[in-house]
């Protein structure tokens, strides 16, 4: 880092961005194996959110390839440097008082713990959509998980690159048991016994 660069402090602190928009910020991080749902049921989640007029916004791993991180491949740096990426803008989205769903793979603990380490306690929760890989992979919405057997795709996460479970997700939901309707319910459930969003 250059040191001729200095921290600047805002006129607008966190907790006025807080109090205008009445609601408590976090991260839903949605994490699982590509075919699990997390992109299906973050995007649903975001819309029951937004019907109670809260304040979102939507980060998914393929669109934020398309701009923020295009020139990221999959090797485990690539992967690294892309969820830090990600999680410097969660970051930056919570500040400013949102609710931000990030669905991304995001294989590895570690980089998933640095992300909770960015914001405040109780900030981070972990949505794990527990799918098995033999339903992701009888799936396989974009045909990747085929590709990844032919040897067409290197670093696939499940086939040659491992996928590292949370330990301790704060919420966990299996899309091969539940429907979609049942698993938002299941999240927004969650988030009212926590104070985040008020119940209905």
């Amino acid at each position: 880092m250059s040191t001729n660069i200095k921290w600047h402090d805002h006129n607008v602190t966190h907790e006025q961005r807080i109090a205008q928009k009445n609601q408590k910020p976090c991260v839903l991080w949605f994490t699982g194996l590509s075919g699990a749902g997390k992109s299906t049921l973050a995007n649903a989640v975001d819309a029951e959110l937004f019907k109670r007029d809260r304040h979102t916004y939507l980060l998914d791993g393929d669109n934020v390839r398309h701009g923020l991180n295009k020139e990221l491949g999959f090797s485990d740096e690539d992967r690294i440097e892309n969820i830090r990426r990600i999680g410097e803008v969660s970051k930056l989205f919570v500040d400013s008082g949102l609710i931000v769903l990030s669905a991304f793979i995001s294989p590895f603990r570690s980089d998933r713990q640095m992300v909770r380490e960015l914001v405040n306690d109780g900030q981070f929760i972990e949505v794990f959509v527990a799918t098995p890989l033999s339903v992701c992979e009888e799936r396989d919405p974009k045909g990747l998980y085929k590709k990844a057997r032919e040897g067409n795709i290197k670093n696939f996460t499940g086939i040659d690159s491992p996928y590292e479970e949370p330990d301790s997700p704060e919420i966990c939901v299996n899309t091969a048991e539940l429907g979609i309707p049942e698993a938002v319910s299941q999240v927004m459930a969650y988030l009212e016994s926590q104070s985040i969003i008020p119940k209905l």
